[in-house]
């Protein structure tokens, strides 16, 4: 088989296989990184493929063991809401660089469809829910409840036999039952989404403090790994915006990350321009903000397709 055959018939699993291995990782990095892997290993041993189960199939097998061969001597990923409580103020913002975060998964060029499914299991919490999980027992809840698979190829895919594999699920399930959001609780009303992040857009770069409270629910929460301290409630929200990020001209993009609407934002650099500082990362419901995850981390800009740099 020619290189471009296999290419034609593996590159279309090429999204679906990294938001897999995302899920498994907690990584947007890590998990390109595998599925590169997973596709020159595919490649590699193609010719030996014995045509038992679809390319699809094979392709999450690879995907999915090279998942568990990184877990198992990775650290569990986090976001600030799993190491403690929220809080109301906070002078000090430390950044703690040691800890493992949970990072963002671009989303953009999905199509509506795709979008929806990508918002009800790629979600920062559901996700996060995820990797308290013991690996193979987040490799079976992955394939069968995510992936579609029947749990008697999720069990071949991981060498384990039908009834490990089904009672692997059933204790993933038990751990999640209590602490995972659940679908019904995902917004998909996109044209809501789109509007809610338009005024985003607009309360931030004019430093509209007043606009950024109708945003906001009551409840929210808001979050910036790599900083531990995250704030839960508008006032305390507010009271971060007032102190520490409307205090000087900042700029901003849309994107989308998660499945989810997010905003690329910038700050001013000496020279006048406005350089890349962080990802927000936004969740609405009815109109309102429920939960905004800020990103401190200029490097995940070109995998937005977000420019590191914007003119004067």
């Amino acid at each position: 088989m020619s290189e471009e055959n296999f290419w034609q018939l593996a590159d279309p699993y090429r999204r679906e296989l990294l938001a897999h291995c995302y899920r498994m990782l907690g990584s947007h990095q890590d998990a390109e990184d595998l599925v590169q892997d997973t596709m020159l290993r595919a490649w590699q041993a193609y010719d030996g493929f014995a045509g038992r189960s679809s390319l699809r199939t094979w392709l999450y097998r690879i995907a999915t063991n090279a998942c568990l061969n990184v877990l198992k001597s990775a650290q569990r990923r986090v976001l600030p809401s799993g190491l403690g409580s929220g809080t109301e103020s906070a002078d000090v913002l430390p950044r703690i660089e040691s800890v493992p975060w949970l990072g963002p998964l671009p989303t953009g060029g999905a199509d509506p469809a795709e979008l929806a499914t990508l918002r009800a299991s790629t979600r920062l919490a559901v996700v996060a829910a995820f990797q308290r999980l013991p690996a193979r027992q987040r490799a079976v809840l992955m394939l069968v409840e995510v992936a579609g698979f029947p749990i008697r190829e999720a069990a071949e895919a991981l060498d384990m036999t039908t009834a490990a594999a089904r009672s692997a699920l059933q204790r993933a399930r038990a751990t999640l039952a209590h602490d995972t959001p659940v679908e019904d609780d995902v917004p998909r009303d996109a044209g809501v989404d789109e509007e809610v992040v338009k005024r985003y857009l607009k309360a931030f770069e004019d430093a509209d403090t007043a606009g950024l409270a109708r945003l906001l629910r009551a409840d929210v929460e808001y979050q910036m790994p790599p900083i531990a301290v995250w704030f839960r409630g508008r006032d305390a929200v507010l009271q971060h915006h007032t102190r520490h990020v409307f205090t000087s001209p900042r700029r901003a993009l849309p994107a989308n990350a998660n499945g989810s609407p997010a905003v690329g934002s910038y700050t001013r650099a000496a020279d006048g321009s406005f350089t890349a500082h962080a990802i927000h990362v936004l969740e609405a419901e009815e109109g309102r903000l429920t939960g905004i995850v800020v990103f401190l981390d200029a490097t995940l800009f070109p995998a937005f397709g977000l420019p590191e740099s914007l003119p004067v």
